[in-house]
């Protein structure tokens, strides 16, 4: 995986963004009221997806504004379809627009548009993989899903989210915004030159069609367009039910649901304890070990199956991913999967902003990474609204109708980039808008984080880390 320019840069920016957070130190107040109610951090958008917490400033109280026709309605529904049509395509979600939108077009208080961006997201995601299931894999007669990939990081994407709401509550509003920024800005350069070398190989293949018309084109007509596509296999042709029910694999499926269940129910149950008592942080411990053991269970399955095909010679992949499952790729794909879940947890996000661009680094093909980041990206983005939900987090009217709006963008979406790619014959589009969201998303974070930290500034608010157990 080609990945270590990235680490380079994250490592250094990272560093320099924390070291100077140790120099703040926390002032006492000798203001009651400031005593009581500790900074806006506690009302920072990209905060809470699971626990409680309490809310301090005027500007972090609830603030959920009426469901009425007019022009902030319609800027949001607009920004709102085309943020889910594009961030499902790409397989990212969209999580970076729609909070600052929902906060500064609406004016929901930054809690509430973090709780209803992860509605978006799920209503987005579920229309998605609904449209997904519905179509055949373009080069190989197996699931456009790749349900190995997604038992291998849906564990610890799920178990990232929880350390992220830790952080959250942790970290300066600031710092995340800085961190969010430098992250996003590497992901998307990187996707973009992802995007041009596909581009690049495209043409060269299209001209290569021209000389010798039928040599890269599979059953349906379509440019194999990627020069690491495996050749197209004989398969029989399928009805949409018939392509439905080939998509599905019942066990897999069945284990992903157990791991949702499992921590939806240890996410409840925590919301109902005392922070920091000894049941609290039983129940976090408890999300380690549940993950780690279906983590486990995929990782050495890939593990074995690569040891063993190498050994016989064979050079048949064992999933979508074109790496050799070592055991410093599996470390690595587990430390990806918890920062990407991590980034989830502060920005309310369904952690697609990394799993996108690190499958295509892995070698997936655009329609199965979209797909199966999507895929994985329903499961988390759900557990964070059913949390939501119970803790009474976001009006029931808007989260319908943008989950509506969602829903149609999610189909439209999927339906018009299929049509443009295969009208192109263009894979490299998906990655292209898989760059422009985390792009823009970058943009619109860092320009709703500057705001909220000049205000900050003014009030002489903390800008420090924050005491864990004192803000849930």
């Amino acid at each position: 995986m080609d990945t270590k320019g990235l680490l380079l840069y994250l490592l250094p920016t990272f560093s320099a963004a924390i070291a100077p957070v140790f120099f703040l130190n926390d002032p006492k107040p000798t203001n009651p009221f400031h005593q009581n109610f500790p900074n806006s951090l506690n009302s920072s958008l990209l905060q809470y997806p699971y626990g409680s917490a309490t809310y301090g400033s005027s500007s972090s109280e609830t603030v959920w504004p009426d469901l009425e026709f007019g022009w902030r309605l319609v800027v949001a529904t607009i920004i709102g379809f085309l943020g889910s049509a594009f961030g499902t395509v790409g397989g990212v979600g969209g999580g970076g627009i729609f909070v600052p939108m929902l906060t500064l077009v609406i004016g929901f208080d930054t809690k509430s548009a973090a709780a209803l961006s992860k509605c978006m997201i799920m209503a987005a995601s579920t229309a998605s993989v609904w449209y997904n299931l519905r179509v055949q894999h373009p080069t190989k007669d197996v699931p456009i899903i790749d349900y190995d990939l997604s038992l291998l990081f849906q564990p610890v994407l799920m178990l990232g989210i929880t350390i992220g709401v830790a952080l959250s509550v942790v970290f300066p509003y600031w710092l995340i915004t800085v961190l969010t920024v430098i992250l996003f800005m590497g992901t998307s350069s990187r996707s973009f030159f992802k995007a041009m070398q596909m581009w690049k190989e495209e043409t060269i293949l299209k001209k290569e069609m021209e000389n010798q018309p039928g040599t890269h084109v599979n059953s349906h007509g379509e440019l194999l367009i990627d020069t690491e596509y495996e050749p197209l296999n004989p398969r029989p042709e399928r009805a949409g039910m018939q392509i439905l029910c080939f998509n599905l694999r019942w066990k897999r499926l069945l284990v992903l649901v157990l791991l949702w269940f499992c921590f939806v129910v240890i996410q409840v149950i925590k919301t109902n304890l005392v922070a920091c008592s000894t049941w609290y942080w039983v129940l976090n411990i408890l999300q380690f070990p549940v993950a780690f053991l279906v983590f486990s269970y995929e990782a050495i399955k890939l593990y074995k199956e690569s040891k063993k095909r190498k050994n016989e010679g064979n050079t048949e992949l064992i999933c979508e991913a074109s790496i050799d499952w070592t055991v410093l790729n599996l470390c690595f794909c587990a430390l990806c999967g918890v920062l990407g879940g991590t980034v989830g947890g502060l920005l309310g996000s369904g952690g697609g902003f990394i799993l996108g661009p690190l499958f295509l680094e892995m070698g997936v093909i655009p329609h199965v990474a979209s797909a199966t980041a999507t895929f994985v990206m329903m499961f988390s983005s759900s557990l964070s609204v059913v949390e939501f939900y119970f803790l009474k987090r976001f009006p029931i009217p808007y989260a319908l109708y943008l989950m509506g709006v969602s829903v149609i963008a999610g189909f439209f979406g999927q339906f018009i980039i299929r049509k443009i790619i295969a009208i192109l014959k263009r894979a490299s589009i998906i990655v292209f808008l898989l760059s422009s969201v985390i792009f823009a998303s970058a943009i619109t974070m860092g320009v709703f984080g500057i705001e909220e930290s000049i205000s900050m500034i003014k009030q002489h608010e903390y800008m420090g880390f924050d005491s864990f157990c004192a803000n849930q």
